[in-house]
């Protein structure tokens, strides 16, 4: 853990940051910072942890490492989601050794001590006839679920502006149905870089248009400009853009959905945006040219021509979701310079594999993103490692980059 000194360097170290300038190589190099994102960031804020579409019914799970910190999150016999810490109350054998599956009750592997999946414990073997079995249930960790997505906060009093947001993104989540959604497949990777790096290189699409081929299919490498900046080599892509956003438009319209982007990345202790934006070509999702993925729509969707609402939540996640399937991402810090990086993909719970979607298809633009994404954080980790690396300023087009990191530095300075 960190030593006396840390949180001062740490604190130090962010009031030196330049607005709309990069940080300083130990916030991504140092093991004593990396302690203390651990604690400051992930032990204090909200952070994404699954869908509910992972634990659809009662006794299914899904385990969370942050850290040292281990979290069981649960759906109960009443279909609550409910969250726990995997820590037995006996002598302190960690309960749940896989990350996912699903139980009746959860029983400690080391002397059988068994709780229900509410939590309550109903078996201690050889205890007094004074033992009082309430005082001994497993300790719950702050959960929250919204919209089909499962938020849990490890800190004894979570950051309260949660219930504003919640409230701000649920009406535009309610339509996609996730909730109910089926998983159709999810992926792990590990890359080696800060997880501070991950999140920037996602809070752009500066780089896309040179390194991802297979999403520039569907995607728009020029949402983020403003007329007057978009270059010449993009002009004709942005005229058809200003088009798609018309159609989409027109297309919200149709089903009330909520019209109007929301940026809140910085300033709060919940920092998000959510936006809706067009797809290139058909318009449909992230097949070649645009084209629809999967034949059965999400929830209560009727166009398959409805874009792309992305959502972007401070400080490990962000979300894709289209007309025929949602992309969700996840982001835990495994060491100071490796991420894993959790992407699952859901559709319509009738939906059938093979027959209304390929899992091939479906997964084949994030798959390929990830990897070049990956290569490109990696290559910044070795980068901002050199003794020659000096943190430059971001572009035009990079404001949400510098947003995440102003949010990043607001927060350090909050709580060290």
């Amino acid at each position: 853990m960190s030593t006396e000194s840390t949180p001062v360097e740490l604190a130090s170290l962010a009031d030196k940051r330049a607005a709309g300038f990069g940080l300083e190589a130990p916030f991504y190099t140092s093991p004593e910072i990396y302690e203390q994102d651990l604690d400051l960031i992930f032990g204090q804020h909200w952070i994404f942890a699954v869908a509910e579409a992972e634990i659809p019914d009662p006794g299914d799970y899904v385990t969370v490492d942050l850290g040292p910190h281990s979290v069981i999150v649960v759906r109960d016999d009443d279909e609550n989601v409910r969250a726990f810490r995997n820590v037995c109350r006996h002598r302190g054998s960690r309960l749940l050794g896989s990350g996912c599956g699903s139980i009746g009750n959860i029983v400690c592997p080391y002397h059988q001590w068994t709780y229900r999946v509410d939590g309550s414990l109903i078996f201690a073997e050889s205890q007094a006839d004074t033992f009082e079995y309430d005082k001994f249930g497993l300790k719950p960790v702050n959960v929250r679920a919204v919209g089909g997505l499962v938020f849990l906060c490890l800190a004894d009093e979570p950051p309260a502006d949660f219930d504003e947001v919640s409230q701000l993104i649920e009406p535009y989540l309610k339509p996609y149905g996730l909730a109910s959604a089926k998983i159709a497949h999810q992926t792990d990777i590990v890359e080696e870089g800060n997880w501070k790096l991950v999140m920037e290189n996602n809070r752009e699409c500066h780089h896309c248009d040179a390194s991802h081929p297979e999403l520039l299919t569907a995607y728009f490498p020029i949402s983020r400009y403003e007329a007057e900046d978009v270059p010449p080599r993009l002009q004709q892509v942005y005229e058809r853009y200003l088009e798609a956003q018309t159609d989409l438009e027109k297309a919200r319209e149709v089903i009330g959905f909520p019209n109007g982007d929301i940026c809140q990345l910085e300033g709060k202790a919940t920092g998000f945006q959510i936006s809706h934006l067009p797809l290139d070509g058909a318009g449909a999702s992230f097949g070649p040219d645009g084209q629809q993925l999967c034949a059965k729509l999400m929830g209560s969707i009727e166009d398959p021509r409805f874009g792309d609402l992305s959502l972007h939540m401070q400080p490990n996640s962000w979300f894709h979701f289209l007309a025929d399937h949602a992309v969700v991402f996840s982001v835990i810090p495994l060491a100071v310079d490796r991420t894993l990086v959790r992407t699952t993909w859901l559709v319509n719970p009738e939906a059938v594999e093979g027959v209304d979607y390929s899992v091939e298809s479906l997964t084949s633009v994030w798959r390929a993103t990830n990897d070049q994404d990956r290569v490109l954080v990696e290559g910044t980790q070795r980068g901002v490692t050199d003794p020659g690396y000096v943190p430059g300023p971001y572009s035009e087009v990079e404001g949400e980059v510098d947003a995440f990191v102003t949010w990043y530095v607001q927060r350090v300075q909050a709580n060290a």
